[in-house]
Order: structure tokens, then sequence, then C-alpha cells
């Protein structure tokens, strides 16, 4: 596993079950099956236990992204490429309003493998002999289902069921448009009402401005989006096929191998064409960024931009949706704002991911010395059971907590991020921090070392929606407003 300086520990990002969010909650009936029979570890033992302990509990789960690695030794084969998507056409692309009545029934609900590789060529008019790819490894074994779990669906929802308050959603949403009708955005008013949630009729706009990606003149805009969307294809022209060269081969192998991993739940991931647009991104960015590469993790990162750029031409059931439902220049305009939106957020935490990744290192210890200032008692209990932050919260930062929230709660996490100051990068560790108080009750029940690393790695977060993430994000402005300014006050 490629952990950049890691590897010589037993973190979270590689303890089973993950399931979290985005897998089905443990089966008690089986539990016994993921945890080796064996007595119950002395929980006051002297400190030279403490790592035999908790290295025990690794040896006796499984990674839930290393089944089946083995099938995809040969994914290299000689001969086998991936053909580029091809340039989009001259002509305007179609309206949005259009696009939302495409259904995906087209294919009579068959997952279609992408062919771009075939259509490279025919609008540069290059005589050029592609190569089709195979499938990817992964396919046969995840199935789409036309029904899927709450946890994977993507639409908003609250879990108390409440209707949602129209009136004065409507005025909100009045008050966007306004905003981005304005032949310069406001931007800090954008992010003002932006910190609450942004409607999803304006999210990919909003989401493009508050990342840097678009200007807030909007004379600019589209000029910018079309000069950013050319670079991007460039740049897939100029280094895409050196992807099986030999300085880049196993960065494209940990690629290939992590994206069918990526949202297993969600039909939406496991379509052939969008792990193909989830390749190009990924490898791009770390040939482009040498001093990081791509790390295990990046991957969770790019889904909210893509579901939420492919939200602006689909109305609902985006997580059944056939992308190559869409037209071509459509495509390639979801892909190229996906990598660059990706870009602006890596910019910003790009020591998370850097040899031996100190950003998380420093994150993961503010953690803990804030967690001990805010309650003590559930830091005193970690101690007493030997449980080390590192241990769960690598994850936290690692994957800013897309493996504990639903994908919907992510994208909703985000309109908040985008709009905080240094919102993926600082506030997210007062987050961090409101969430693991949320189980307060839950983690002081558990009174062994396993128990509460099952905990911690499975916290029942699958009916969460934006009522939860709401309260979630109230808390944490509190505690950054407590801390953030003091910052002696959450050290001993």
């Amino acid at each position: 596993m490629h952990c950049k300086g890691f590897c010589l520990l037993s973190l979270p990002c590689s303890l089973q079950p993950v399931y979290g969010a985005q897998h089905p909650p443990l089966d008690p009936r089986i539990s016994l099956s993921f945890v080796k029979e064996a007595p119950k570890p002395n929980t006051l033992s002297i400190k030279s236990k403490k790592v035999s302990s908790f290295h025990e509990f690794a040896r006796s789960t499984n990674d839930a992204w290393d089944i089946g690695d083995d099938e995809d030794e040969e994914f290299l084969a000689t001969g086998r490429h991936t053909a580029l998507p091809p340039p989009a056409p001259t002509s305007a692309p179609a309206p949005p309003g259009g696009l939302r009545k495409m259904g995906s029934r087209q294919t009579n609900g068959r997952v279609v493998k992408s062919n771009s590789e075939v259509q490279l060529s025919t609008a540069t008019g290059d005589d050029v002999t592609l190569l089709i790819r195979s499938p990817l490894q992964k396919q046969q074994s995840l199935p789409l289902r036309p029904i899927i779990p709450l946890v994977a669906r993507i639409s908003d929802q609250n879990a108390s069921g409440a209707p949602p308050m129209t009136v004065r959603e409507k005025s909100r949403l009045d008050k966007f448009r306004q905003l981005l009708a304005s032949p310069n955005t406001d931007l800090e008013e954008l992010r003002k009402h932006s910190w609450s949630g942004i409607p999803r009729e304006v999210r990919p706009v909003t989401w493009r401005l508050l990342s840097g990606y678009l200007p807030a003149n909007m004379e600019r805009r589209e000029l910018v989006l079309k000069r950013k969307r050319e670079e991007y294809f460039g740049f897939i022209e100029q280094y895409y096929h050196s992807r099986t060269d030999e300085n880049h081969r196993d960065t494209y192998r940990q690629i290939h191998i992590d994206i069918p991993r990526t949202n297993p739940l969600i039909p939406l991931f496991q379509q052939p064409l969008v792990q193909e647009v989830f390749e190009r991104i990924l490898f791009i960015w770390a040939i482009r960024h040498p001093a990081s590469g791509y790390v295990q993790g990046i991957n969770d990162l790019v889904t909210p931009f893509f579901v939420v750029f492919l939200s602006e031409f689909v109305e609902e059931d985006v997580e059944n949706f056939e992308v190559s439902a869409l037209p071509l220049d459509t495509q390639r305009n979801i892909e190229a704002d996906s990598f660059w939106c990706l870009s602006k957020l890596l910019d910003g935490i790009q020591d998370n991911y850097t040899f031996a990744q100190p950003g998380i290192q420093i994150k993961v210890k503010a953690l803990e010395e804030l967690v001990s200032r805010i309650d003590e008692d559930v830091h005193s209990h970690f101690q007493r059971y030997e449980v080390e932050y590192l241990q769960f919260a690598f994850r936290w930062m690692n994957n800013l907590l897309m493996r504990e929230l639903p994908l919907r709660c992510t994208i909703r996490l985000w309109d908040t991020y985008q709009a905080e100051a240094e919102g993926f990068s600082h506030f997210h560790l007062y987050v961090c921090a409101a969430f693991l108080i949320e189980w307060r009750k839950e983690i002081l029940s558990m009174v062994d070392f396993q128990s509460l690393l099952m905990l911690l790695q499975n916290l029942p977060t699958i009916h969460w929606g934006n009522e939860e993430v709401g309260l979630l994000l109230a808390e944490a402005y509190r505690l950054k407003y407590m801390f953030a300014d003091a910052p002696n006050h959450y050290r001993r």
C-alpha cells in the first residue's frame, strides 16, 4: 500500500471493517469472522504492550480495499492502452435545460463501456491507430442495482424527514442567483451565503467561483473556462501516454487499483467510462505534482466535484445515471472542471500527501490537544485503553471524513469548507473535533481497545443528512471561535 512514509505503521486506512458511512454496518452475527477469537487484552496493561495490542487488532482484521488485489496484477499487459477522449465539437453545447429531460434508459439500464477511444482522432483529423482498453478488472464483482442503500443515495435529505422550508429556500436561491448574475460577483458575500449550504441549482457555478477556478468577472468566465478545459486536455495528450512508462508505471497501477474501490456501493462510480475519467484526472495531477505524487485517499476527493458538476445536467437519480448518455463535449467539460477544482483543493493541503505526510501528523496532534481541552473525559478514556489518535484520525485527515460520511453529507460539508477561509486545511480540524465529541456517549461506553477502534472505524452516520451536518458545522464553528485565535487554550 502506497502510504508515503506511513507504511511502517498500522493505520486506520488499513483497518477492516471500514464500512463507516459508505458501507453496510457490520452484522453482529458474522462479526467473529472478522475478529480472531482471543482473550480480551488487559486494558490496563503496561505501556510496552500498547503496540502489540494495536498490531494484534490490525492483524485480526482485513483491509476492505485490498480484497482481490491479485486480480489486478496483470492490468498492465502488453499492448493495453486507454485511448484519450476526443476534443469537443466546435458547436455550442446543448443547454442544461434540455439535458435535464435526458433519461438514462437509452441503454435499458445497462452500463455502457466508454467509446471515447474510438472517437479520439475523429475531431482532430489525425490518422491514429488506437488500441481499445480492456474492462477494469473489478467490474464483474460490482453489478449495478436499480435500488441502492440509503447510505449510497446522493440526493440531499434530512434524517428527520422534515419537509424543506420552501419559502426560505426560494428566497435563498433568489439571493444566490442575484449574486451570480452580477457583472462582478461579490465573493465575500457569496461565501457568507454559502456557509449554511448552497442550493443545488447553483452549486456547480458557486463551487467553481469559490474554489478560485472561475473569475468573479462574468465577462471573463466563458473565456477562462474554454482556456482551462483546453489546457487540461492538452496535458492528457502530452502526458497520459506515459502511464505505462517505467517511471510512471507504479503510480498508474495504484490509481487503477484504487478507482473501483471509490464509493463501491454507488453504481455511477462503477461505470467504466467514469472510472476512465477518474484515472485520467488522478494520473495527470500526480505527474504534475511530483513532490507528493498520487497517494491513496486522493481518489475519494474527486467524487464530490464530479457529482456536483454532473448534477448540472441530471435532475435526479444521479447515483444511477449513465454518463454515456450525455453529449461528448459535456462529458469533457465535467472532467476538466473536476480536475481543476481538485487541483485547487489539493494546493491548500498538499503537505498532507508529501513524503511522511507531515500535514496529517500535525493535524492529528492538534486534534489530540484540542480534544484534551474540550472533553477531558473522552481524552482520558483513550489514554486508559491505549488508543492513539493516529489510529483513527489519520483517515479523517487523509480523506477529509469522506469514509465516515455519506457522499451527500460530504457535498454539504464542502459547501461550508469552500466558504471558509482555509476550510479544508484549518476548519476541518474543528469539524473533526466536533465529530468525535458527537459520539461521546458511545465512546465512553466502550471498555476495551478493540471495541473502541471498531466503533471509531464504523461510526453510524448512515442516516445523516443536511440537518445533522448543519449541527456538526455549528459546533465546529463554536470550537473555532473559542480556540482558533487562542491556541494556548488547547495546550497543556
